[in-house]
């Protein structure tokens, strides 16, 4: 499977903008072949603690430019959004939305909401894991915060081939994501998207470093600061040889 990471900026609380501005870039992937486009955290608005003001209803124009982008471009896009799920509920969840070309939707909800900036006081915490075969890829999802807590990324291993993981994390940060992105592909020996945004928001600088790194820890490709897309092909064979070769998974307790 060709899947396309866009590494970009993102308008603060300005769907419509980012709507516009990724248009195109969903269309040069999709002409580069992909399958899969992956698009950052909150890839809408930013990450903003103002839910009242951004927080959107699950058919709401964030979900909706995604199925329509997977279903005019013929491809599954991803991207997380500030969904408010559950009518009810105090707050909206950060939800990471799989649309696929045939009408599909999978959501996951950000497990670990980052209590350092106060997420947990704006956004509920998810509960449930998501595993989907894509193209024939199993294909596990993540966002951001996430990516500390190894525990979700192995009770997944035996079944996935690819973790997505996306993002929006400062810059002041930016080995602890490039070391815990590999160590997540060694420690699993399975493929990892780490798509993190650029530029800045709510005050915020972000630094990018986003990257695909195989079943063994080698990086096939990474960005920089600017807006890129990256662009590999996911072969779930290379997950196979690697945990057949150098069988960890099979001594973990």
């Amino acid at each position: 499977m060709r899947i396309a990471a866009l590494q970009t900026t993102i308008a603060w609380e300005q769907p419509a903008a980012n709507f516009e501005r990724l248009a195109p870039k969903l269309r040069a992937a999709a002409a580069a072949g992909a399958r899969l486009v992956v698009l950052p955290e909150m890839y809408a608005c930013g990450f903003s603690m103002d839910t009242a003001r951004i927080a959107e209803p699950p058919d709401g124009p964030s979900v909706s430019f995604l199925r329509d982008q997977a279903a005019d471009l013929g491809l599954w896009v991803c991207g997380s959004v500030p969904e408010r799920a559950e009518p009810r509920a105090e707050h909206p969840a950060n939800t990471l939305i799989f649309a696929g070309p045939g009408g599909e939707l999978y959501r996951y909800r950000k497990r670990h909401p980052f209590t350092f900036a106060g997420e947990h006081e704006h956004y509920l915490a998810g509960h449930d894991t998501l595993t989907r075969t894509i193209e024939g890829v199993r294909v596990s999802a993540f966002i951001c915060y996430d990516l500390r807590f190894a525990d979700d990324f192995w009770a997944l291993a035996e079944r996935t081939d690819l973790y997505v993981v996306v993002a929006n994390w400062p810059q002041k940060r930016r080995e602890h994501w490039k070391t815990l992105l590999r160590a997540r592909a060694i420690e699993n020996q399975a493929w990892v998207v780490g798509l993190n945004r650029v530029g800045e928001g709510g005050g915020i600088t972000y630094g990018g470093d986003s990257m695909i790194i195989d079943p063994w820890g080698e990086i096939v490709v990474a960005a920089s600061r600017d807006e890129t897309m990256l662009l590999a092909n996911i072969d779930a064979d290379r997950v196979r040889e690697a945990r057949t070769k150098f069988p960890v998974l099979a001594d973990r307790l």
